[in-house]
């Protein structure tokens, strides 16, 4: 959410942006920028090519959880127009192995039908819902700068399922003459050119009110701490376990070493603190006993 890539030792690593240095490519920032309806609207029509008579935002950053022991969906704007169709908007500055991406669009629209479609609805009653990945990347090394897709039939072109499910990946790299004037000026702008164009120029202006809003940096100030805090524990917690890992290991060397001069299993389980059944299952994994 606050990460910045850079590059140590060979290495990617995250760090946590100071407040003057984030962009619209940051999730916080872009999120209270996407509170302004008025340019959220427009943006979804523009990348849609639709019309909507009005926005909702059912919730700030929505938290999606269908069950305890399952994963929740946190997504990044999440809003719904008047005849209920549903537009997920993320950022996405980091590209992930195996299908990554992919895979959480399809997720994602999993969890976000799971939560509009009432219990007892019948599935007819699921509404469209847009998934769109705004990237900074190009997602799928072809050049264009969005791509779109939809299920349709692999057997015979021009058959599609109907869903209404479609996901949308933007890529900020890509440049079309095809693509609509305002999207086309929104994608420079969040490669990081200048702010070109009404609607992109009102973009940016939010983007600059945002930043000299003295709450709303307050509450980034308050969040990045509590990550640093969480990190801090986790970096911890990880070497403790690598020191009980380590020291797990070196048990083991101790063991094998005394298997090895014919000690008896009595003996090494009490000179190192450990089972019989223990020693007796390593030493049979190293053929000693």
């Amino acid at each position: 959410m606050f990460g910045i890539i850079q590059v140590e030792g060979g290495e990617a690593v995250k760090r946590i942006k100071d407040w003057e240095e984030l962009t619209i490519q940051d999730n916080f920032l872009f999120q209270k920028v996407m509170r302004n309806k008025r340019l959220c609207q427009h943006l979804i029509e523009k990348i849609l090519q639709i019309k909507i008579a009005d926005i909702t935002y059912p919730d700030t950053e929505k938290t999606i959880d269908i069950r305890l022991d399952r994963k929740s969906v946190r997504l990044d704007v999440y809003v719904k127009d008047d005849t209920g169709r549903v537009f997920d908007i993320e950022m996405q500055c980091t590209d992930e192995k195996d299908n990554g991406l992919a895979k959480r669009t399809r997720y994602y629209q999993a969890m976000i039908d799971m939560d509009v479609l009432e219990k007892g609805d019948d599935y007819s009653m699921l509404n469209p819902a847009y998934i769109i990945f705004i990237c900074t990347f190009d997602a799928f090394d072809r050049g264009l700068p969005m791509y779109t897709f939809r299920n349709r039939c692999v057997e015979q072109d021009g058959i599609e399922l109907n869903d209404e499910a479609t996901k949308i990946f933007l890529n900020s790299k890509g440049d079309s003459e095809a693509l609509d004037p305002d999207v086309r000026a929104f994608l420079r702008y969040v490669d990081g050119k200048a702010a070109e164009g009404v609607f992109v120029q009102e973009v940016d202006k939010e983007v600059r009110r945002v930043k000299q809003h003295d709450e709303t940096r307050r509450e980034y100030m308050t969040l990045a701490m509590e990550l640093k805090r969480q990190r801090q524990e986790g970096i911890a917690e990880g070497l403790a376990e690598g020191i009980a890992e380590g020291s797990a290991n070196e048990k083991k060397k101790i063991i094998v070493t005394m298997l090895q001069k014919g000690l008896s299993v009595e003996f090494i389980a009490d000179c190192v603190q450990t089972s019989a059944e223990y020693i007796i299952e390593l030493g049979k994994k190293q053929h000693l006993l």
